[in-house]
């Protein structure tokens, strides 16, 4: 029988279809034998199914003899902040980003890391052993694990606030969207104790609206927005509130590119940006690469995906990195992507810049033009991307530094993606067109 495999952030895919309650219990189970800790602390976004998921999944965690403390709707970068800070393990129950009929779990070690190769494969390989064979026989009596409710996750908006030190952020108007998901309840309360005018939208969860046209993904509603109030800025988190997508006055958008740059200067400017050197993945803008250039900070780069940054911060101790999509991770202060906290971040720079995020942002980075189109696959070709490196090379040798290609394979469907970026608009869509074709033709005569 086939199961649901870890992707690059735990499991997910259709609440009571892929991943169903009996699905949850095992994970929960394998989870709470694998890492080790005598706890376990448990969140959850806003979705219909949350309460559903979480019942068999603390059922899991408590069948094998460790206690789950449940947290309730709460962002992922609280759960891993509370598993920090008491020195326990963690999962987060969210889709993050996708519609609400969707949900997902996703696993930290204790102290509030995500999971290393090793132990992720451990634990996908007795959740299948549990659900190939059974548990057998498990604790009883006072063994077996304890189930209450905490409420530490106040402590770490509490947290976020103490990140701002002595800056205040009265004067300032600020729009929220809170994309009807874990932020809700939080995000309002941390930037108005900060001192701001808080313009609050999506803030009113229901179980099936987390992420319906607001959010990081649709950013739109908020810009219009903070045009509407004449507001100084916007900030729109994801179902969980680990990204972030701004906007400044004029409703334009500061994406996590431009967010990354703009703290990375700051804080290099301070002297706190650790070896002067900040993480990426592949898929950030060669505008962010040249602007970085032009500063003399170094920049990493990672596979796509926040694990794969996270790993980089962690073996080179570094304290800034990210994606484009929006997760920001301050890992001086937080263990994973906090939104909240890089909101908070963000507006600092903002206020010891002195200018306004419009400003401060257009004088970070330049983006440069890019064009990312798919080549939809009969079936997965590993040896696709081995036919096209010649092209790929000759071409990307062609443009220089004003120019970069990045093709890979998607990871989750049948698809090679191409993307293509040039300081001349024209010639990044002719290049793409060009390896875009070349592909096709290499799949039709393979």
């Amino acid at each position: 029988m086939t199961y649901p495999s870890f992707g690059t952030d735990g499991v997910r895919g259709v609440a009571n279809a892929e991943l169903t309650p009996e699905l949850a219990l095992a994970l929960g189970r394998a989870a709470a034998e694998i890492l080790g800790s005598t706890t376990l602390v448990v969140g959850r976004d806003s979705r219909r199914s949350g309460p559903m998921l979480e019942a068999a999944l603390v059922a899991g965690i408590a069948a094998a003899g460790v206690d789950a403390e449940l947290l309730g709707v709460v962002p992922t970068p609280a759960v891993a902040w509370v598993a920090k800070t008491e020195v326990k393990a963690g999962a987060m129950i969210s889709a993050s980003h996708n519609p609400f009929a969707d949900n997902g779990i996703k696993l930290f070690a204790e102290g509030g890391r995500k999971l290393s190769d090793d132990v992720e494969a451990k634990i996908q390989a007795r959740f299948h052993e549990l659900l190939d064979v059974g548990a057998g026989e498990g604790p009883i009596g006072a063994a077996v694990g304890d189930v209450r409710a905490s409420d530490a996750a106040k402590n770490w908006s509490g947290d976020v606030v103490a990140s701002a030190g002595d800056i205040r952020f009265e004067g300032l108007s600020i729009v929220l969207d809170c994309a009807n998901g874990a932020a809700s309840d939080y995000a309002a309360e941390v930037f108005a104790h900060l001192g701001a005018t808080v313009t609050v939208m999506a803030a009113s969860p229901d179980g099936i609206n987390i992420n319906e046209a607001v959010g990081s993904t649709h950013p739109q509603s908020m810009c219009d927005t903070v045009v509407a109030k004449g507001a100084d800025l916007g900030l729109a988190f994801d179902g969980d509130a680990d990204r972030l997508i701004a906007c400044d006055s004029n409703g334009s958008l500061v994406d996590g590119d431009h967010i990354l740059a703009i703290l990375a200067k700051d804080w290099s400017r301070r002297g706190i940006l650790a070896h002067n050197t900040v993480v990426v993945t592949v898929m950030s803008n060669l505008g962010f690469r040249l602007a970085m250039d032009e500063l003399g900070i170094s920049v990493i780069e990672t596979n796509v995906g926040d694990r794969y940054v996270l790993e980089a911060l962690d073996a080179g101790q570094l304290s800034l990195g990210g994606e484009q999509s929006g997760h920001v991770i301050c890992h001086d202060i937080a263990s994973t992507g906090d939104g909240v906290l890089a909101g908070v971040q963000l507006v600092c720079a903002v206020l010891r810049s002195g200018q306004s995020l419009a400003d401060l942002s257009g004088a970070a980075m330049t983006t440069v033009p890019q064009v990312l189109r798919n080549v939809r696959l009969p079936r997965r070709d590993p040896g696709l991307l081995d036919r096209l490196g010649s092209l790929i090379e000759s071409t990307e040798a062609e443009m220089g530094a004003e120019g970069r290609i990045l093709v890979r394979a998607s990871g989750t469907e049948p698809l090679l993606r191409v993307m293509v970026e040039h300081l001349d608009a024209t010639t990044a869509d002719e290049v793409c067109a060009k390896l875009v074709n070349a592909a096709e033709r290499a799949v039709r005569t393979e």
